[in-house]
């Protein structure tokens, strides 16, 4: 038995996997004119037809792209009790200005090259082995669940360097703004 779907319903399902009605139109084989008037309630739709707009979203809904798609594990990091002098190596040869700082598998803040150049500058870390993360972290990447519309995750990282992927409260993965950027090429 099918859920029938409001007008609304369809129309909110459309948006938000960022379709025009003329898209959904030519996908289920209707026209554009009759997908609007099924969203503004206007019409009342066949079956067949209400059917072919429904197969046209969920197929939709599984092709969209997602946070889990695009992160990449294992994700690079750091724990508040390791040496700064580790982070500074990590980042280092992996050619990073920042990590997340991880404990039991929980993300509990960020380190980067910037805090600790500010540290040296201040004359705080004459020897980096004797501090710890804990010493320098500041607060962590915003997280998303690995179910998150990669569009989203696009938003997010316009304020963000770094976004953390997290599945029951566990670090999963890592979406960088390099990641998206090699998405497009």
């Amino acid at each position: 038995m099918m859920e029938i779907p409001t007008p609304a319903e369809l129309r909110a399902t459309r948006t938000r996997l960022g379709l025009k009605q003329a898209d959904v139109a030519r996908m289920a084989g209707i026209s554009q004119s009759m997908v609007a008037r099924i969203e503004a309630g206007s019409v009342d739709p066949r079956v067949s037809t209400l059917t072919k707009i429904v197969d046209v979203l969920k197929a939709a809904e599984h092709s969209v792209i997602t946070a889990a798609d695009v992160m990449h594990a294992p994700v690079l990091s750091v724990s508040p009790s390791d040496p700064v002098s580790r982070a500074v190596e990590i980042m280092g040869r992996n050619g990073i200005s920042q990590l997340p700082v991880v404990e039991g598998g929980v993300p509990v803040g960020c380190i980067s090259e910037s805090v600790i150049i500010n540290a040296m500058e201040g004359g705080g870390l004459q020897m980096t082995h004797l501090h710890q993360v804990r010493d320098y972290m500041g607060p962590g990447f915003p997280t998303v669940p690995p179910t998150m519309p990669i569009t989203t995750v696009v938003h997010i990282l316009h304020h963000n360097h770094a976004v953390i992927v997290l599945e029951n409260g566990r670090v999963q993965g890592v979406i960088t703004k390099h990641d998206l950027i090699s998405l497009v090429v």
